[in-house]
């Protein structure tokens, strides 16, 4: 909470004025047993009735001005704690968005959609109802007892005996609630992760006909749920009843004990009156205690989680004094690198020079280790050892805001906004004229479909491009690449579902661009490797073979027989027309 604090404290102005609302509408309310002490022992007892009209003009009084500053209170708490949720998921989202690649390759999308959605919503209820309430209450508590203690502390005395085992109760229910809403929060992650993963793939369940098994898991998730919420339930329901006990027992006593002070007149009838109504505002607040350390043991669940996310250090950061060149040429050196991820060799004694401007395809097996050594020149991730340079300087120390803005990159798994798809494109460079739209359209064989739908490129497609072919999302996001005109373009297997025809025409349209950037192209087909200026192929992790389309082919190892592979139909027909 004392984090959680220092959001709060932000808004000290919002903090106070409430406050003091609150404070003064507890004192105002104060005067209301005092009131009903005068009309029973003056008015009606002794037939002051020339006090009646002040009595009623300070009861309505009292009233009015509770109810105004009741409405200062509530709203100024709810604009406080509506500011801190705001805070609070923008600084969780901010942090988010620094963690290195590493960290979401261990975190699903529900775990982190229900920190920043309900934990969060779970504070904002706490800063603007429980946390508020719990202030309110001590502040009861200490001038009620004060006035009771003031009025008969023989009475107030046994009746304080009885209510402060309650304060005992309710430090017990906190802390066995808290262990229960820890699970219960964690069993709402797998539920929306589920939830989360089974509406993105529905036409992968559908298809499949998994309907009833998905229905079965969703189910059983939700059942033990149910059954932690229970679990809950029966923590509460063992320490509520002894709470309402000792509250109304309190009471039984006061009516007992304050009769028999009044009979021995150490009491008047109005000052035991004033004694219920001011003991009523003590036992309120404690028969809400265990509501409050409930909604408190939330809150401190929920923070927890929050807080794992925030002190999350991200493993790739800038350094102090990170070089920010104006301009990278694209020069790319590999010098004995290694890379290990979960203590696993992923790439061994990888060395390449990559002139500015030239093109190198990545050809291999899947799982060989191509798509890492693209990943480690954007820094996605660092090497275990070994170093790369851009230009003379290690990426390293790079400053990555830099590095990253000016390379392109369109990943293996093609990710689509639901947006239009001139916003899609304009992921890539959000200052970019519409003209320079459709010649990156162009360029990329997306301009003809586009002008084909109805909409153009006012077309919305669905979540991560529901509604377009492989094909056309992949060009799409090569679009979105080229538009960026980067000295560095990245192409991780980006043609695999384009026809021939199609991808010949996109690496021609690449090949004849003005710019010429350093590109790599990661594909398992000769036809889009063919014409790189080197290209080498990588198997467990290590190079076996690097050079051009020829040279590869003289040297007759794991390239030849792809191309071999390949093109084996097309040598059987020239066979045949022979």
């Amino acid at each position: 909470m004392r984090r959680i604090f220092k959001y709060v404290w932000k808004y000290k102005l919002l903090l106070i004025v409430p406050s003091l609302a609150m404070l003064f509408s507890i004192i105002l309310d104060m005067f209301n047993p005092y009131l009903q002490k005068i009309v029973i022992d003056e008015i009606i007892k002794n037939k002051k009735i020339y006090l009646l009209t002040g009595v009623l003009l300070s009861i309505f009084g009292v009233t009015i001005g509770r109810t105004i500053l009741g409405y200062v209170k509530e709203y100024i708490f709810d604009v406080l704690s509506a500011k801190v949720n705001v805070d609070i998921k923008q600084d969780l989202f901010d942090h988010i968005q620094t963690l290195s690649f590493s960290y979401f390759d261990s975190m699903n999308t529900g775990e982190l959609m229900s920190r920043i959605n309900e934990d969060v919503d779970i504070i904002w209820r706490t800063i603007s109802f429980g946390l508020r309430l719990f202030v309110e209450n001590i502040i009861y508590f200490v001038i009620v007892t004060f006035l009771l203690f003031n009025m008969n502390w023989q009475l107030a005395t046994v009746c304080m005996l009885i209510i402060l085992p309650i304060a005992y109760l309710a430090i017990k229910l906190e802390k066995d609630v808290d262990t229960c809403y820890g699970k219960i929060s964690d069993q709402a992650v797998v539920i929306n992760t589920t939830a989360q993963e089974n509406i993105a793939g529905v036409r992968l369940v559908k298809a499949f006909a998994r309907e009833k098994y998905e229905i079965s898991k969703f189910l059983s998730m939700n059942k033990e749920n149910y059954n932690l919420n229970m679990e809950q339930n029966r923590v509460v329901g063992k320490y509520y009843p002894r709470i309402e006990f000792l509250t109304n027992v309190s009471l039984i006593v006061m009516i007992i004990l304050g009769g028999i002070f009044v009979i021995k007149g150490a009491l008047t009838v109005g000052d035991l009156f004033a004694f219920y109504g001011y003991l009523s505002m003590l036992i309120w607040p404690m028969r809400n205690l265990g509501w409050l350390t409930n909604m408190l043991a939330q809150n401190s669940a929920s923070c927890k989680k929050i807080y794992k996310i925030l002190d999350t250090k991200p493993e790739i950061y800038n350094k102090p004094d990170a070089v920010k060149p104006d301009n990278i040429k694209g020069h790319i050196v590999f010098d004995n690198v290694d890379f290990k991820y979960n203590e696993q060799t992923v790439l061994k004694n990888i060395n390449l020079d990559i002139a500015p401007g030239t093109t190198t395809a990545i050809m291999g097996t899947t799982g060989s280790g191509k798509s890492s050594i693209i990943n480690l020149i954007g820094r996605y991730y660092d090497v275990s050892s070994g170093s790369i340079s851009i230009d003379g300087v290690d990426v390293k120390d790079l400053d990555l805001f830099t590095l990253r803005n000016k390379m392109a990159i369109v990943p293996q798994d093609t990710f689509l906004f639901s947006d239009t798809i001139e916003e899609n494109i304009r992921v890539g460079n959000r200052a970019a004229s519409f003209e320079s739209i459709r010649n990156a359209c162009d360029n990329s064989c997306a301009l003809e479909f586009i002008d084909n739908l109805e909409d153009g490129f006012n077309t919305l497609i669905g979540e991560r491009g529901i509604g377009l072919s492989g094909g056309q999302k992949q060009r799409l996001a090569i679009a979105r690449a080229l538009i960026r005109n980067s000295n560095i373009l990245i192409l991780d297997d980006a043609t695999s579902a384009l026809d021939m025809e199609t991808e010949y025409s996109l690496l021609k349209n690449l090949q004849s661009l003005k710019y010429k950037a350093t590109t790599f192209i990661i594909a398992h087909r000769i036809s889009a490797v063919k014409n790189a200026d080197m290209i080498i192929y990588v198997e467990d992790g290590e190079i076996v073979e690097k050079g051009t389309h020829e040279e590869l082919l003289a040297l007759k190892g794991k390239y030849y027989e792809i191309y071999c592979d390949q093109f084996k139909d097309f040598k059987d027909l020239e066979s045949e027309v022979v």
